[in-house]
């Protein structure tokens, strides 16, 4: 039993799928706009492929120092997203949107929690629902999640549903910009490898110069 070959994907693969995502969050900007009362800039400095070791070393990072929301993406593809937020960022959402003068830093209590639940279902989705247009899938996001441990453990589907697969992670950092200030809002989008081909295969369909997302 042998793995497949890894996938392949060129820069110009790579800018398509960047600006597709691009354009979700986008909308995804102006929906959560109306939660911050201000306007919203969310946009994908870059996309990295990585092996699934190196996204659970990653993940492990991020662990003990970020409170994470997870969304699974299920249908014609299998992934899911993590939304990843520090405790400033948390702060400065619940004092944004929630009006709150004191917080508490590293303790999110339920109201906060809802509040990052809608953040990440509000993003989570709108990307969902871009990729499922553009690229004709019959995709839809899961109702989000906020795995207290082991986030490992919770990912298991998609790291482990296809042994013979090596997953692929798409390593997407997001920049949150309110009121002309920025702060990064890490976001990893990922699939395995079954559903990495086939976003190749609808991608390597278009009339690039016609079709290409703008």
């Amino acid at each position: 039993m042998t793995n497949i070959t890894e996938p392949h994907i060129t820069d110009l693969e790579r800018d398509i799928i960047k600006e597709i995502l691009n354009i979700g969050l986008a909308r995804a900007a102006d929906s959560f706009a109306a939660i911050a009362k201000d306007k919203v800039l969310l946009k994908v400095p870059d996309i990295q492929l990585i092996e699934v070791k190196e996204l659970l070393k990653l993940v492990a990072q991020y662990e003990s120092t970020h409170f994470i929301i997870q969304s699974d993406i299920k249908g014609d593809f299998n992934g899911a997203t993590l939304m990843l937020f520090s405790s400033d960022h948390v702060t400065r959402l619940s004092q944004l949107c929630l009006n709150m003068v004191e917080v508490q830093k590293g303790e999110v209590n339920a109201m906060q929690e809802s509040l990052l639940l809608e953040i990440s279902n509000i993003i989570t989705g709108a990307m969902v629902t871009q990729l499922a247009n553009i690229l004709k899938a019959n995709i839809y996001g899961s109702p989000p999640k906020a795995p207290k441990s082991h986030i490992a453990d919770s990912l298991k589907d998609i790291l482990v549903q296809h042994p013979l697969f090596q997953p692929l992670v798409f390593t997407v950092i997001t920049k949150f910009t309110h009121n002309s200030r920025s702060v990064e809002l890490p976001l990893l989008l990922f699939f395995d490898t079954g559903t990495f081909l086939k976003i190749l295969e609808i991608i390597r369909t278009f009339d690039l110069e016609k079709d290409r997302p703008i």
